[in-house]
């Protein structure tokens, strides 16, 4: 590679970053970074890790806080965690990543903390320590509604008894592919659907 080679990628890099738009995923995270008790978490957690004086270096506790929320607030499993952490450097700056100094811990790691959390009653209480900060702030809503479009596919055949298709029944596009069916909306109370707040 040569000497002006290297500076176009660095270049490009840097201008990418720059020119990135502020996502709503990023704004998200950088309330949490800004009401979220990190300390006061961290504090509760350290009499209950390992001490770390043999083997590989531990990740610090507070990335592995965040991780642990990152997979609370999206759904991710210990394995989609990791993969997350590689893919998304949104992610990776909320943890606290430096990928030269701790590298990424790994679905094993996630996994062992978690249980620690459980194991000391944590994981629950720190949930509900969060989601009060975030009512209290006005970030949490805990009434609504949550609805989901679905197509109800029909068959297509005019076959009934008076040869004629359901009035109520049209042609939609989902993509590119076409139905022919009902979209039914069903609502639930957020409040009601398992693991919501």
């Amino acid at each position: 590679m040569g000497k002006h080679e290297g500076m176009n990628q660095l270049s490009l890099m840097t201008g990418f970053e720059r020119g990135t738009k502020r996502t709503a995923k990023q704004q998200f995270l950088e309330e949490m970074l800004a009401v979220v008790p990190w300390d006061a978490l961290v504090a509760l957690v350290t009499p209950h890790a390992p001490a770390g004086l043999t083997g590989r270096p531990r990740h610090p506790i507070l990335m592995l806080l965040r991780i642990h929320f990152l997979q609370q607030w999206f759904s991710l499993s210990d394995e989609a965690v990791e993969d997350a952490l590689h893919d998304v450097q949104v992610y990776r700056a909320f943890a606290g990543i430096d990928l030269w100094a701790t590298g990424i811990p790994d679905a094993t790691t996630v996994v062992r903390f978690r249980h620690l959390l459980e194991a000391h009653g944590m994981a629950t209480g720190f949930l509900a320590t969060i989601n009060a900060v975030l009512e209290a702030k006005g970030l949490l809503l805990r009434r609504g509604t949550a609805v989901d479009a679905t197509i109800v596919a029909a068959p297509s055949s005019t076959k009934n008894r008076t040869g004629a298709r359901d009035p109520e029944i049209h042609q939609t596009r989902k993509g590119n592919q076409w139905f022919f069916g009902m979209k039914a909306h069903i609502g639930t109370d957020v409040g009601s659907v398992p693991g919501s707040v």
